[in-house]
């Protein structure tokens, strides 16, 4: 039988380097395209967009070029700190933020900013970003997140946890907002991620969509995980 391919569509949202070109895809037009949607399909009045390092600043240039909104750097990394969403625990990854990154307070100070993040996954590195940014002096924090709520775990490796530490699966998205300190939160739609991949030639967004490629140890779960995040706004 022909083997279907399923590429983890996440490559495209966080994994891949932002020069990457994969199936003939852009990794950084992809992002910037969700971008983009993003401000068409929720725009706000703000004075400046910024993005979280690094993947998120792709999504930011894209919400800038579509809305008019100046982009502008807002949040300063330091390059030696890994990627926090595969720390081992929780407490690794809340650490790692507060090492890794820090508000420009001269560039946020007074200013309605649209924050764009590639994902949330549990919640807290978000809440942490956007606590920072209103001690910098931020009037307020509007998040748009780069791709759909998390609301299956992933079976095939990749650190998305049980249903019980995903954050869409319990809340809904103005719970999720007000948990994350936020003005507003608004995320890229199913069907935008969707006709963003159009003419790849097969991927996996088992997280966002629960419809998994291959079969799962006691696939009855994927069912019962469905059934557990009625609660969140469907997308």
């Amino acid at each position: 039988d022909k083997v279907k391919k399923s590429l983890c569509v996440f490559e495209y949202i966080y994994f891949a380097r932002t020069d990457s070109i994969i199936d003939g895809i852009s990794v950084y037009e992809a992002r910037k395209e969700a971008g983009r949607m993003l401000a068409k399909q929720h725009p706000v009045e703000a004075d400046m967009v910024i993005g979280v390092p690094e993947s998120g600043i792709d999504a930011a240039i894209g919400y800038s070029e579509e809305s008019g909104i100046p982009f502008q750097k807002g949040i300063v990394k330091n390059s030696y700190i890994g990627r926090t969403f595969i720390k081992p625990n929780q407490s690794e990854r809340e650490r790692s933020v507060r090492i890794k990154l820090n508000s420009l307070a001269s560039s946020v100070k007074g200013k309605r900013v649209v924050m764009l993040d590639d994902s949330i996954v549990r919640g807290t590195t978000s809440a942490r970003i956007v606590t920072m940014l209103k001690e910098a002096g931020a009037k307020e924090i509007h998040l748009r997140i780069s791709s759909p709520p998390f609301l299956w775990p992933c079976y095939y490796g990749t650190d998305i946890p049980s249903k019980d530490e995903l954050i869409a699966c319990n809340y809904t998205i103005e719970e999720i907002g007000k948990m994350s300190y936020a003005d507003s939160i608004e995320f890229l739609s199913l069907d935008s991620l969707a006709k963003i991949m159009d003419g790849h030639g097969g991927y996996c967004d088992a997280c966002f969509s629960g419809k998994y490629p291959a079969p799962i140890p006691d696939f009855s779960i994927a069912g019962k995980d469905y059934d557990y995040c009625t609660p969140i706004k469907r997308y």
